[in-house]
């Protein structure tokens, strides 16, 4: 059932500190990512929930981030933390009410702070009002992909495969046959039926779902799956297994179809009707930088994720190469690029990086690199803090879906998603009186909010400067970059008035010195006019 508020919802339009609007704000915007259940938990349930995030607002604020994305948290069976949506219109109770939800607004407006929230359109719930219905036999089956299986070979056992070979992202096919013999896709988990986006009941529900949550005041939209609500026609098999690792590496009839981005250009149309420059983010897996530009097109989403960015192995030249593919094809169609290191999907890059001490000076460096590139940053919740992944949690305390299932996703996205240190002590670490959902590491003390605060050595306060420094320079956010010739492992470009030098080597490298120093991720030595630039680390310079 649709919550309803008690006060009027925010004004359409309202920016968190002026009524009138920056100019392309996302363009350069520094975006916090805050996966809901494991960022603060304010009632001692073991789970973090809107009331919790909004107290903990100001570290936000105080950190220099200009917005924060929230993960779902609609009212839902859980089934894949969130991603399950079964009322659009409603918070879940176990992350609070809609009233926690405008207040969390008003909050985060209040302090400077935009709020995007996440949309869920390839899929639903299995227990949304319109899938019950489909199962029941009503006309609300044409909303869902509903399809009678391939026939046996012995005509006597009738339809006994699926429809095709598509494969679910979690592991095991991609359908699941009903009681009446038909069968429906979930290109995820069972429980996540796909829609149909061909019926123009679909397109008018979720016009209106995202007009709900613009009249409340929200800033944008993180849309889920945006390059999957289109399937091929005909639904051709793929003739191929482990499809999952195809993603983003292959043309795939079940993604990335032309026919998406129909779809956003009418809800680009949609945000472009309100003031306040309310954006949409595409979470979209393309095979090339070249397809992942589509979607960034003039008139239709305003940002798109960078995987391959995020991909990127520890190595210059691989680095070099996906700086230039990501611009390149995002200043072809006139959009920002978007930089990312790690999110709720992925294992954390301290860990990707080498883990232990090389993996946090790797993952420190790749920071400083990351915000000095021209575009957008998105930070995920605790990688501020240095946060690695956490490897060894129980099999029996696991919820990700593909974790139970094979030839899927790795199935270890838990581990990413463990809830974040605030206090040095504490049952949680600060992050409710209940314990939480997922039990924290033992050291997890020296990584809290608390133990780094005050010191210039912490990651915490490196992030803190990084962002104080990129909002007070001229030459960062938007703009141009260009490369300077650099020997063997290093990395170095020029902004105006700045350059940024990242040595990603396992040795100290020598290098001219390039301007006044900045920030650096390590000590740096200087002997006359050279300056020695530690193995794997980052300095900034003002020129």
């Amino acid at each position: 059932m649709t919550q309803e508020l008690t006060t009027p919802p925010a004004t359409a339009g309202r920016t968190p500190d002026t009524d009138t609007p920056a100019p392309g704000w996302w363009r350069d915007a520094v975006i916090y990512q805050v996966y809901v259940r494991s960022f603060a938990d304010s009632d001692g349930d073991g789970i973090g929930d809107l009331p919790g995030i909004r107290a903990r607002l100001p570290h936000l604020a105080a950190l220099g981030a200009d917005a924060v994305w929230l993960t779902p948290f609609y009212a839902s069976p859980q089934a894949d933390g969130g991603y399950d949506v079964a009322d659009y219109r409603a918070v879940d109770p176990l992350f609070g009410t809609l009233q926690d939800a405008d207040d969390l607004v008003r909050e985060a407006h209040r302090l400077g702070l935009r709020v995007i929230v996440d949309i869920v359109p390839n899929h639903t719930s299995d227990q949304h009002g319109w899938f019950r219905a489909a199962l029941a036999g009503g006309p609300e089956r044409d909303r869902y992909h509903f399809h009678p299986g391939k026939r046996s070979a012995v005509p006597a056992q009738g339809p006994a495969a699926p429809p095709n070979d598509w494969e679910s992202v979690f592991g095991g096919p991609a359908w699941t046959r009903t009681e009446d013999g038909d069968w429906y896709l979930h290109l995820f988990a069972p429980e996540q039926p796909d829609l149909n986006w061909e019926h123009p009941d679909v397109r008018a529900e979720f016009e209106s779902v995202l007009r709900f949550w613009l009249d409340l005041g929200v800033d944008g939209f993180r849309i889920d799956v945006a390059h999957g609500m289109v399937k091929a026609e005909g639904l051709p098999d793929i003739g191929a297994r482990e499809q999952a690792k195809l993603i983003g590496a292959q043309e795939l009839p079940f993604f990335d179809q032309d026919g998406v981005h129909e779809i956003h250009r009418s809800w680009r149309r949609l945000l472009d009707s309100y003031d306040g420059q309310r954006i949409a983010v595409a979470e979209a897996w393309a095979p090339s930088p070249e397809r992942l530009a589509l979607y960034v097109r003039p008139d239709e989403l305003h940002q798109a994720f960078n995987f391959q960015f995020l991909n990127c192995p520890w190595d210059a030249a691989r680095m070099r190469e996906v700086v230039d593919a990501s611009l390149a094809a995002t200043r072809s169609v006139g959009a920002p690029t978007t930089w990312v290191l790690s999110n709720h999907d992925v294992v954390r890059h301290p860990t990707r990086y080498g883990g232990g001490e090389q993996g946090l000076r790797r993952a420190r460096a790749a920071a400083l690199l990351m915000l000095a590139l021209p575009g957008s940053a998105y930070l995920y919740q605790g990688e501020e803090l240095g946060l690695p992944e956490v490897t060894d949690l129980p099999d029996e305390v696991r919820q990700d879906p593909s974790f139970f299932r094979a030839e899927g996703q790795d199935g270890f996205r838990d581990g990413c998603r463990v809830p974040i240190p605030w206090t040095a002590d504490g049952s949680s670490y600060g992050f409710g009186s209940g314990g939480s959902w997922l039990p924290q590491p033992a050291d997890w003390a020296g990584f809290s909010v608390e133990a780094q605060t005050g010191d210039p050595r912490s990651t915490l306060e490196l992030y803190r400067s990084a962002l104080a420094l990129r909002r007070r320079l001229p030459g960062l956010g938007d703009g141009e970059m260009e490369w300077l010739d650099t020997p063997g492992d290093l990395l170095a470009f020029t902004r105006t008035g700045f350059v940024c030098t990242v040595n990603t080597g396992a040795e100290a490298a020598e290098l001219a010195v390039p301007g006044r120093p900045l920030i650096a991720t390590a000590p740096l030595e200087f002997t006359g006019g050279i300056v020695t630039i530690p193995a794997e680390s980052a300095v900034w310079w003002a020129i």
